[in-house]
């Protein structure tokens, strides 16, 4: 076991964690939550691409941490509107 997977796996307890919060609580709460789990996510598949030594890990990083934000917002304008 490499350096890399030592951090994946040192992250995935926050990472379980706000997942619960996600599932839970006020609605604000959760909305946070979801940012959370979507920046550690993000965080994950970055060292994804050093632990594995394949650079399209990274080009997923990427692309959640680009959708995270327009995509809770997008949630958070459906339970506006409909819950």
């Amino acid at each position: 076991m490499n350096i890399w997977l030592a951090t994946i796996l040192a992250l995935l307890p926050p990472m379980g964690i706000a997942i619960a919060g996600a599932c839970h609580g006020r609605l604000a709460s959760r909305l946070v939550a979801v940012q959370l789990v979507t920046g550690i996510t993000t965080i994950i598949l970055a060292v994804m691409t050093f632990a594995f030594d394949q650079s399209s890990f990274i080009d997923l990083a990427v692309c959640v941490a680009m959708l995270s934000l327009p995509g809770t917002l997008l949630m958070a304008l459906f339970v506006e509107r409909w819950l």
